[in-house]
């Protein structure tokens, strides 16, 4: 996964695979998903940023592996 910011657009690009995007699909005025050909989440596109969310500050989880699946941590 890539989180990405775009200052000169106020964008945030949150990347969840290498899939190739097959349709774009409009959320609300400022939040777009882009999906693979069986309809997964490829991404998440967030215009405006700044306006919309507090992202000063960003934290993840580390991940763990149970039977073969990733879990995030419980915070």
């Amino acid at each position: 996964m890539k989180v990405k910011y775009f200052e000169d657009t106020d964008t945030i690009l949150i990347e969840f695979s290498n899939r190739e995007a097959t349709e774009t699909i409009e959320v609300s005025e400022n939040l777009y998903v882009e999906v693979d050909k069986d309809g997964k989440i490829v991404a998440l596109t967030l215009e405006h940023a700044s306006e919309q969310t507090d992202f000063s500050e960003i934290s993840f989880s580390p991940l763990f592996r149970s039977k073969g699946k990733v879990h995030l941590n419980a915070a």
